[in-house]
C-alpha cells in the first residue's frame, strides 16, 4: 500500500491551533505509509516506514515525534500513517512505547528493520551471494509475518509457523554476525530480569548449539527437510496418512468399487485396510452426501513404516455388473458380479518420510486397466510398480495427501478441520507401536490368497466366485461382522472378484472380520465356491459346488495362528453343505488332516462322513489384531489362571519367557491377572514373590527401548484401572526381603531397583485407594513399614560386602525416582530426614558421582521446592559439596548440583529463600573461589 511518492502538504490552511489540541488517552505507534515533506517549522517530515509516536490529535492532523528522534516533535496529516495500538511505559527519558501486538510479530518487525539496513550495505558493497541469501530470508519473514497477522491459521499451523520464524531469525542473526537471541523452548525471548543467570547461560548454550546444527544442515544441502517438522514426528510414536479423494476420471460404464490402501512393493504385501468408495455408473460417488467429502485417514503407522524402502498408495477398481463389458443387453445377463477393472499406483515414500509436504497439491495417479479378463489385480499392481510410466490416456484418480503426527485420538484433537467423525479410518494391518489400555480391538484379517479348481464336466475352467461368511457352531450366520473396507458398513457375506475361465485364480483380497469377543470361540469362517455364468438363466441353476471352513479358536484355547492356511475343499450335495454340524468335526486344513493320520496327497478323493475331500485346493492367510485374544499358550494360561490353579506357579514362571510384544499387547489383562492372584491369596504369601518378579519383568519390558512408548499405558493403568487396595503391604514386604538379603538375591534386587519407580507408584496408588475406602485405617503400620524399608536400604548401603557394589549404585540412581510419589502418602519432612540418613550411609570415597547425581535428582524433585524439606536437605547438600570440592572430586557433577540448587532458589514459587542463599554463601563461597583459582582458565568448568 505504501506509494513511494512525495505528497506535498497541499492547502493545509488549518495550522494546528494549540488551544484545542486533544490529548490521546490511548497511545498509538504508527508507521508512515507515504513520504511527507514538512512545509514549516511546526511540521514533521516523514519517510515511508518511519514509526511515529502520536501524542495529540485534531481534525485530521496528528502531533507527535519519530521514535528514532524523540526531541523533534511536530504535526503531520493523519492520512499519511497507519495506526497501531501501543502502550507507553515510563516517562521522559525513560519512556518506552510497546506495540500491543504479538511479541513475535514485534520481533519480526524489528529484525526486518535491522536486516534491511545491512541488506542495503551488502548491495552497495556488491556482496551478491550474501545479498541474495538475506533477501530470501527477508521475503520469508515478510510472508510469515502476514500469515500470523491474518489470524486465520489453525492453532497447530500457527505453532509450527512460530517455530519456523524464530528458527529463521536466529539463523539469520548468526549468518549476519549479530547478537544471539536467547529463548525458552516455546521460542519466546527470555527476559533477563525474570530469568536466573544459570538458566540464561544454559539457554544460551542450547541456542548456540541449535544454530550451529542448523548451519551444518544448510551446508549439507538439506534445506528440504524442515527441522521443526522432523522434531514433531520424532516425538510421537504414531502417525497417519490423510487422503482426500477428489475425483475418479475413468470410463467404467457400470457401478464400481474403488479400494484404496497402502502397499509395500518390496514385500509385495498390503500394509493397511482398504478405504472403500462406491462409485456409480454416472461417474459420481454413489452416496451423494459424500460428494466433496471423500476423506480417509490411514492410521497406526510407526517408525518401522518409516524404515520401509518404499511405500505405495494403491487403488484397485472393481466393477460390479455383468461378466463381460462388451456384451450388449439383448440376452438376459447376470448382474452384480464383481469383476477386475484396473489399478492406479502412486509412490508415497517421500510423503511418508516427510521429504514432500504440500497438502493442497492435487496428485494425479494414472490408471492402468487389466489387460484381459483373467489378469489378476495383484499382478497388475506389481507390473505398474515395475513400469517406468503408464499409458493412462488421461484416466486416473485425483487425490491430496498429508502426513499427520499422532494416533487417531490425537489427530482428531489437533486437526479437527481435516479429520472429523465422518472421516473414514483405515487401520494398519497389525498393531500400532503403542496400545492404550482403553483401545479394545478384536480384528481378524482374512486374505483370500489363491485356489485351484478342476473344470469338472465343463469344457472350460470355471468362473469361480468365493463367498465368505461367519457362522457359529449351531449353524447361525453372524450379521454385520465382515468389513470389506473402511468407510463401508458391516455386511452379511463377502463375494470375491471373479476371474473368467481361470483354473488357478489368485485373489489377494483382504477382508476384516470383527467378531464380538464372547463369540470368537464358537465361530468359524465358511467359504463356499460357486461357478458364475454370464447368462442369468444358466447362472440361477448353478449351485455351490464345494466348501472350505476354518475355526477361529484352536483346541488349546489360543487363536488361529497368523500366516497361510491350506484349507481342505469339501464336496457334497449343496443341501448338505449348508449344515454346519456335518462338517464342523472334520479337519479344516491339510495340516490337521495329516495330524489325524490321513495322507493329504495320493488318492484323488477321500470320503469323510457325508463329505468328500476334493482334489481342488484353496489357500487363505490370516492375521489376528486383538487386544483380547492371544496366540501364546503360556500367556493364556496366566490370563485364565482361575481355570487351573494347580498350574499357577508354573504359569507365573513361564510368563518371563513370553515374547515382550505379546505381553505388552495384553498389558492391562496381564496386570489385572497378577493383582487378582495376589489379592485372592491375601492370607498366604505363596505367590507374592512370583507375582512381584512378574511385575518387575513387565516394568522392565516397558523400560526397554523397543517398548518405551508403553510408559503412558502403564501410567494410565495405574491411574484409572488399578484397584488392588492391599497390594501395598505385599509389595513392600517382598521388596524389604530382597533388600535385607542383598548379598544372596543380588540379581533379583538389581532388577527390582530398575523397576523401583513403578513398584512405588503401585504401592502409593494402592495405599491411596485403601485410604479412600477405609479412611486412614492402618496408617501407623504403613508408615512403620516404609521406615523399616528405608532402614534396610541404609543397612545395605553401610555393608562392606563386595558383591553389592552394583546394587548400591542402582539404589542411588533409582531411589530419587520414588520421592514424588511417596510424598503423597508419607510426611515430606520425615522423608527428607530418611533420605539424608541414606546419603550419609554411602561409604566414603566410593560411588561419589552416583551420590552427587542422586542429590541432583532430589533437587529436581518436589521435595526440594518445599521450604521445610529444604531446611533439612540443604545443609546435607552444602556439606557434601564442600567436602568434594575441597578434594577436587567430580567437579562437573558438583558444578551441576550447585547451579541446580541456585536455579530452584531463584524461583518465586518455592517459599522464602533468602536464608538458604545465605547458608550457601557462608558455607561454599570461599570453597568455590579457591576451587576456581586452582582450576585454571583452560578448564571446561570455568
Amino acid at each position: 500500500m505504501a506509494h513511494n511518492q512525495h505528497h506535498k502538504g497541499a492547502k493545509h490552511n488549518c495550522l494546528f491551533p494549540s488551544p484545542v489540541i486533544a490529548p490521546l488517552l490511548l497511545s498509538f505507534l504508527s508507521p508512515a505509509i507515504y513520504n511527507y515533506d514538512a512545509q514549516g517549522e511546526e511540521e514533521l517530515s516523514l519517510q515511508i516506514g518511519d514509526t511515529v509516536h502520536i501524542l495529540e490529535t485534531y481534525e485530521g492532523w496528528y502531533r507527535g515525534h519519530r521514535l528514532r528522534r524523540k526531541s523533534k516533535k511536530g504535526i503531520f496529516p493523519a492520512c499519511y500513517i497507519h495506526l497501531k495500538e501501543a502502550t507507553v511505559e515510563g516517562s521522559g527519558q525513560k519512556e518506552t512505547v510497546i506495540p500491543t501486538e504479538l511479541p513475535l510479530v514485534q520481533e519480526v518487525t524489528t529484525t526486518l528493520r535491522e536486516w534491511a539496513s545491512i541488506w542495503r550495505d551488502l548491495y552497495v558493497g556488491d556482496k551478491r551471494e550474501m545479498f541474495n541469501s538475506v533477501r530470501d530470508m527477508i521475503y520469508d519473514l515478510i510472508e510469515w509475518r502476514s500469515q500470523i497477522l491474518s489470524g486465520t491459521l489453525p492453532q497447530d499451523e500457527l505453532t509450527e509457523l512460530k517455530q519456523k520464524v524464530t528458527s529463521k531469525i536466529d539463523y539469520g542473526n548468526k549468518y549476519l554476525d549479530l547478537d544471539l537471541v536467547v529463548r525458552d523452548k516455546d521460542g519466546n525471548i527470555l527476559d533477563p530480569e525474570l530469568t536466573s543467570t544459570v538458566n540464561l547461560f544454559r539457554a544460551h548454550e542450547a541456542a548456540s548449539k541449535q544454530i550451529e546444527d542448523r548451519i551444518q544442515e544448510e551446508k549439507s544441502q538439506k534445506q528440504n527437510i524442515d527441522l521443526s517438522r522432523q522434531a514433531k514426528f520424532a516425538s510421537t510414536p504414531a502417525f497417519a496418512l490423510f487422503v482426500t479423494l477428489k475425483n475418479v476420471v475413468c470410463k467404467i460404464g457400470e457401478d464400481a468399487e474403488v479400494l484404496m490402501s497402502l502397499y509395500d512393493p518390496v514385500e509385495s504385501k498390503f500394509i493397511s485396510e482398504n478405504y472403500l468408495v462406491k462409485w456409480s455408473s454416472s461417474g459420481l460417488v454413489k452416496d451423494i452426501d459424500q460428494l466433496h467429502n471423500l476423506r480417509a485417514v490411514f492410521t497406526d503407522l510407526g517408525s518401522e513404516d518409516l524404515k520401509r524402502e518404499k511405500i505405495s498408495f494403491v487403488c484397485q477398481i472393481v466393477r460390479v455388473g455383468r461378466m463381460e463389458l462388451r456384451d450388449n443387453n439383448t440376452k438376459k445377463l447376470t448382474s452384480g458380479l464383481r469383476r477386475p477393472f484396473g489399478v492406479a499406483v502412486m509412490d508415497v515414500t517421500d510423503i511418508i518420510t516427510g521429504k514432500m509436504d504440500d497438502e493442497d497439491k492435487q496428485h494425479f495417479i494414472p490408471f492402468q486397466p487389466v489387460a484381459g479378463e483373467n489378469d489378476f489385480l495383484q499382478t497388475v499392481i506389481n507390473k505398474v510398480i515395475a513400469a517406468k510410466e503408464v499409458n493412462h490416456k488421461g484416466q486416473g484418480l485425483w487425490v491430496t495427501l498429508k502426513l499427520l503426527p499422532g494416533d487417531i485420538h490425537q489427530i482428531r484433537k489437533d486437526f479437527p478441520h481435516l479429520v472429523d467423525r465422518s472421516t473414514a479410518v483405515a487401520r494398519k494391518m497389525g498393531f500400532p507401536e503403542i496400545i492404550m489400555p482403553g483401545d479394545v480391538r478384536n480384528d481378524i484379517y482374512v486374505t483370500l490368497v489363491q485356489g485351484e479348481f478342476d473344470k469338472g464336466s465343463k469344457t472350460t475352467p470355471k468362473n469361480v466366485e468365493v463367498t465368505m461368511s461367519v457362522y457359529d457352531e449351531d449353524g447361525k450366520k453372524l450379521e454385520n461382522v465382515i468389513f470389506p473396507g473402511a468407510g463401508d458398513e458391516g455386511i452379511l457375506e463377502y463375494k470375491s472378484v471373479i476371474y473368467y475361465q481361470v483354473k488357478q485364480p489368485r485373489w489377494f483380497e483382504t477382508i476384516k472380520v470383527a467378531i464380538p469377543i464372547e463369540d470368537v470361540n464358537r465361530s468359524h469362517l465358511r467359504f463356499t465356491f460357486r461357478h458364475r455364468s454370464s447368462q442369468d438363466s444358466k447362472d440361477k441353476s448353478e449351485k455351490i459346488f464345494a466348501l472350505s471352513f476354518v475355526k477361529l479358536m484352536r483346541y488349546d484355547g489360543t487363536t488361529l495362528r497368523d500366516g497361510e492356511h491350506d484349507l481342505i475343499v469339501y464336496k457334497a450335495e449343496a443341501k448338505k453343505l449348508e449344515d454346519s454340524s456335518l462338517y464342523l468335526n472334520l479337519p479344516a486344513t491339510k495340516l490337521e488332516l495329516e495330524e489325524k493320520g490321513y495322507s493329504a496327497t495320493g488318492k484323488s478323493t477321500l470320503n469323510l462322513g457325508n463329505c468328500t475331500i476334493s482334489k481342488d485346493s484353496f489357500q487363505i492367510s490370516t492375521l489376528v489384531c486383538s487386544t483380547k485374544l492371544t496366540q501364546n499358550v503360556d500367556l493364556l494360561g496366566l490370563l485364565k489362571w482361575r481355570s487351573n490353579t494347580s498350574l499357577l506357579q508354573q504359569n507365573l514362571c513361564q510368563l518371563m519367557k513370553v515374547e515382550g510384544g505379546e505381553v505388552v499387547k495384553f498389558l492391562q489383562d496381564t496386570l489385572d491377572a497378577l493383582f487378582n492372584i495376589m489379592m485372592e491369596n491375601s492370607d498366604s504369601d505363596t505367590f507374592d514373590t512370583l507375582v512381584f518378579d512378574a511385575l518387575v519383568f513387565i516394568i522392565g519390558l516397558i523400560a526397554d527401548r523397543k517398548f518405551q512408548h508403553f510408559n503412558p499405558v502403564l501410567e494410565t493403568y495405574i491411574r484409572k484401572h488399578f484397584s488392588a487396595t492391599l497390594a501395598y503391604t505385599k509389595l513392600t514386604k517382598v521388596l524389604k526381603n530382597y533388600v535385607e538379603n542383598a548379598e544372596k538375591l543380588t540379581e533379583q534386587l538389581l532388577k527390582a531397583m530398575k523397576a523401583l519407580e513403578y513398584i512405588f507408584k503401585f504401592i502409593v496408588r494402592s495405599r491411596v485407594l485403601f485410604n479412600q475406602l477405609y479412611e486412614n485405617k492402618g496408617e501407623a503400620d504403613f508408615m512403620e513399614s516404609l521406615r523399616n524399608l528405608f532402614t534396610s536400604f541404609n543397612d545395605m548401603m553401610n555393608s562392606n560386602s563386595e558383591n553389592t557394589g552394583m546394587v548400591k549404585g542402582a539404589a542411588l540412581k533409582y531411589i530419587p525416582t520414588i520421592v514424588n510419589d511417596v510424598k503423597l502418602v508419607f510426611d515430606p519432612k520425615e522423608l527428607s530426614k530418611l533420605f539424608t540418613e541414606f546419603i550419609l550411609k554411602v561409604p566414603l570415597g566410593r560411588l561419589v558421582k552416583q551420590k552427587l547425581d542422586c542429590l541432583i535428582d532430589i533437587v529436581h524433585s518436589d521435595l526440594f521446592t518445599q521450604h521445610d524439606c529444604r531446611e533439612i536437605l540443604l545443609p546435607l547438600m552444602t556439606d557434601q559439596l564442600k567436602f568434594h570440592l575441597e578434594k577436587r572430586e567430580e567437579l562437573k557433577a558438583c558444578c551441576q548440583l550447585l547451579s541446580d540448587i541456585l536455579e530452584v532458589l531463584y524461583r518465586k514459587d518455592v517459599g522464602p529463600t533468602q536464608w538458604h542463599v545465605q547458608i550457601i554463601m557462608e558455607k561454599l563461597l570461599r570453597t568455590v573461589n579457591r576451587t576456581v583459582i586452582s582450576m585454571g582458565r583452560e578448564s571446561p568448568h570455568i
